[in-house]
């Protein structure tokens, strides 16, 4: 499971305000504390509080500090374009691996950042979005994630270096999205040979609900045996992590031992 750790975000407060102090030091804490429980990549996402017209330079200074720490890969999380170009140039030197999360399945934005993916050698991630906003059924997810390959191909983007993200929403909104996004994960991992990627972003599923982290790994667990390769959540939750494990071993993904647990966050 390639685990992309969120916690490097501005929407948290202890980020949001060691980005305005320009702080390193608690950015850099984060990335070492995510990649220490395990996650494969982090997600870089300088939020909200920062003006829209300083964001380019201040996502250019988070990639810089967690750069310091780690060259693992970096996820470059913002919808902007010279933003993301930004945090991808940065993050990407010395031939270092990135991924730009995200594009929606509108055209003129799936051909501008498979551009910016095939200039960098990035993965990217594609959204079940376009311009008719969140797509609702399976059939219109499978549609964008064909829709965002055919873009990848047409780029010269290896289908590999693409994950699709059928979009999970809050299940306290619609309880029916969830059972959709495990149906959709199953026929995307169809759609092509070799099959594209599909990665979640695993905290919408339970905003605003009362047992965020029960409902984030049981749902986890369901969509790996779907299908799923890739997951932005907090690595951190240590049960969560402990769930995700298990689930893989028990779909023969991994060998068993006594101490399968602890051989997976040592390796």
């Amino acid at each position: 499971m390639f685990v992309i750790g969120e916690r490097i975000n501005g929407m948290f407060t202890d980020i949001g305000n060691a980005i305005a102090a320009r702080d390193k030091k608690p950015v850099q804490a984060m990335a070492e504390k995510q990649l220490t429980a395990g996650a494969s990549a982090l997600d870089i996402n300088v939020g909200t509080r920062v003006p829209k017209a300083d964001r380019p330079a201040v996502m250019k200074w988070l990639v810089e500090a967690v750069r310091e720490v780690t060259d693992k890969c970096l996820s470059i999380d913002n919808p902007g374009l010279e933003t993301m170009r930004q945090g991808v140039a940065e993050a990407a030197k010395g031939g270092l691996p990135v991924i730009i999360n995200s594009t929606i399945g509108q055209q003129d934005q799936l051909e501008a950042f498979m551009a910016l993916a095939k200039e960098f050698d990035a993965g990217i991630i594609g959204l079940s979005i376009d311009e008719k906003g969140v797509a609702a059924s399976t059939d219109a997810k499978v549609e964008i994630g064909m829709r965002t390959i055919a873009a990848a191909m047409e780029a010269g983007v290896p289908v590999e270096n693409v994950y699709l993200d059928p979009i999970v929403l809050p299940v306290n909104v619609n309880q029916t999205a969830p059972g959709i996004v495990i149906e959709t994960i199953s026929q995307l991992k169809m759609l092509s040979d070799p099959a594209p990627h599909v990665v979640v972003g695993l905290s919408n599923l339970s905003q605003g609900a009362l047992e965020r982290r029960l409902i984030n790994r049981t749902f986890l667990v369901m969509a790996i045996a779907a299908g799923l390769d890739a997951s932005i959540h907090d690595p951190l939750d240590d049960e969560m992590t402990d769930a995700m494990i298990t689930a893989e071993l028990l779909l023969n993904k991994t060998i068993y031992s006594d101490s399968f647990l602890k051989a997976y966050r040592q390796k």
